[in-house]
């Protein structure tokens, strides 16, 4: 049985998701509390999954990948083995970052993170219209980001 979280495990969750690289004492001191039970309580968090993982979360920029595009993919059919198999598919692409299953006009939305538009064209020709079960394709190159974050309001729980 999943614990509910209480306060104190919302409040841990969102100072860990603003930085993970927290220690254990610097969360406690800023809950009024004692290391021992805000250690338990975290450890408590990723055994039952609430913390999935931590990450460095980079700059594509400065790394450079500098294009991210979204794709917008239609399968030609949806039975179990079709969707499986291109999600399979899809994790073998590190240009993926992202894969989502959606309703609407599309069947799966991908985020994709490249250096510039010939490494996407590269990517599209050589990767992506060779999967057999493909459909239809649509791309939308972002031109700026106004918002990108992982944090989750934990006050809408």
């Amino acid at each position: 049985m999943a614990h509910i979280l209480d306060k104190i495990d919302t409040q841990i969750l969102a100072i860990l998701q603003k930085d993970s690289n927290q220690t254990t004492k610097r969360i406690a001191e800023e809950l009024g509390m004692t290391t021992s039970p805000v250690f338990e309580r975290i450890k408590k968090l990723e055994r039952e999954g609430y913390i999935k993982k931590y990450v460095a979360i980079l700059d594509n920029k400065k790394i450079g990948l500098k294009l991210t595009v979204f794709i917008g993919i239609t399968l030609q059919g949806h039975t179990r083995s079709y969707l499986e198999k291109f999600v399979t598919e899809i994790n073998n692409f590190p240009e993926i970052v992202e894969c989502h299953r959606v309703s609407g006009n599309f069947d799966y939305l991908l985020k994709l993170v490249v250096e510039d538009i010939e490494a996407y064209e590269h990517f599209i020709i050589s990767k992506l219209t060779l999967l057999p079960y493909l459909g239809n394709v649509q791309s939308l190159i972002t031109l700026s980001t106004g918002k990108e974050t992982n944090e989750i309001d934990l006050s809408r729980i």
